[in-house]
């Protein structure tokens, strides 16, 4: 879904004449069920006793029937029922991710979470490169509305999966859900981290929806170099994200983070400097093998203070909370782009990184957490 929303939507919109300001407006509006985890999230856990598995299922039926509907529809001449159809798919992804984290909370301890959450990013970054590679090329010879399709087809198979995995329910009871929020959320670590998690996920945000159009309409990539291109990212994020999960399980979270956020910034910088598809395609992979490490490390940090008890819910705001820095740096870089141009785009795409660091720096972490 990632792949179909930041590559294929983009392309697909590009195609159909759709200007640049309004193509990341909407990728960023299909994106908003991501920022909407605080609703989903205490939806599965105030029906804990169905288990996750169920939620997981039911997400996957809504996102795959959404996409076999979306590939009949022509943006062109239907814009309205084509976004809506690609939102209603990411509201069933974002029940999928709420169900599929609070399990592994359930199942993980402070000692593992750095490579729990490694390869969980690990294969969620490797199906984004795989769909960033095969779908504009389905597209651009057979028609997007097949990559559409063959999207739903893919994730219909994926929901064999649930089917396999036993799951034990550990609280069978109902959960109060809003005081245990409200007591988490008195914490002033919770809350440093609820402003961290935006800010530190905003770069990301930005460079994955600019990019696709940077290299169509400033560098003339063609859709399928694009799509083979867009691929390196996500490759190098699913490397990024073991290597970041093994290395904070040993040296701590804050330590782990301020490495890969300072070397990011460094490489997000040097994107002014790309001006053909090589030294283009060797920045954009370094850089994601940096956000790959923080982003896992960051996730891993959310799991750290999370309350079993509503971690659907409490994660759910911190990655929720997350998505609305990832979401909304994204639909703000075609206008920025308009009025800047790509350049200082990237320059203010590397700069945000700055009040993360400083924010990051007061938030206070208990020993076994820092040393895992």
């Amino acid at each position: 879904m990632i792949a179909i929303t930041t590559v294929v939507t983009s392309l697909y919109l590009r195609e159909k004449a759709v200007p640049i300001p309004l193509t990341t407006l909407i990728v960023g509006i299909v994106n908003i069920p991501w920022i909407l985890k605080f609703i989903w999230g205490p939806i599965v856990d105030r029906f804990n006793r169905f288990g996750r598995k169920t939620f997981i299922i039911l997400g996957g039926l809504l996102t795959v029937s959404s996409m076999f509907i979306v590939s009949m529809v022509d943006p062109g001449a239907s814009l309205i029922p084509f976004t809506l159809l690609i939102f209603l798919g990411h509201i069933g992804i974002g029940f999928i991710d709420v169900s599929t984290d609070a399990w592994a909370i359930d199942v993980s301890t402070d000692k593992d979470r750095g490579k729990i959450n490694g390869s969980m990013f690990a294969g969620q970054y490797s199906a984004w490169a795989i769909g960033a590679a095969i779908f504009p090329f389905i597209g651009s010879n057979f028609g997007y509305g097949y990559a559409y399709f063959t999207n739903g087809f893919i994730i219909l198979i994926i929901l064999i999966f649930p089917f396999l995995v036993k799951e034990t329910i550990k609280y069978k009871s109902r959960q109060k859900i809003a005081s245990l929020v409200i007591k988490e959320f008195k914490k002033k670590t919770t809350q440093l981290i609820a402003i961290f998690s935006p800010i530190v996920f905003m770069n990301e945000g930005m460079l994955s929806f600019i990019m696709p159009i940077y290299m169509r309409d400033n560098l003339g990539i063609s859709d399928v170099q694009i799509g083979l291109i867009s691929m390196i990212l996500p490759i190098f994020l699913a490397v990024g994200s073991v290597a970041g999960g093994i290395i904070t399980d040993k040296i701590g979270r804050k330590l782990t983070l301020y490495i890969f956020i300072g070397l990011n910034i460094i490489f997000t910088a040097t994107l002014i400097f790309t001006n053909n598809w090589l030294n283009l395609s060797i920045i954009y992979g370094i850089i994601g093998f940096m956000m790959g490490a923080h982003s896992t490390v960051s996730c891993a940090l959310f799991m750290d203070v999370t309350n079993p008890r509503i971690g659907a819910t409490q994660y759910g705001i911190f990655t929720g909370i997350a998505n609305i820095g990832l979401n909304g740096g994204g639909m703000i870089t075609g206008s920025m782009v308009a009025a800047l141009g790509f350049t200082r785009t990237f320059l203010y795409s590397a700069w945000i990184f700055g009040p993360a660091l400083l924010i990051l720096h007061f938030i206070k972490l208990k020993e076994h957490i820092k040393r895992s």
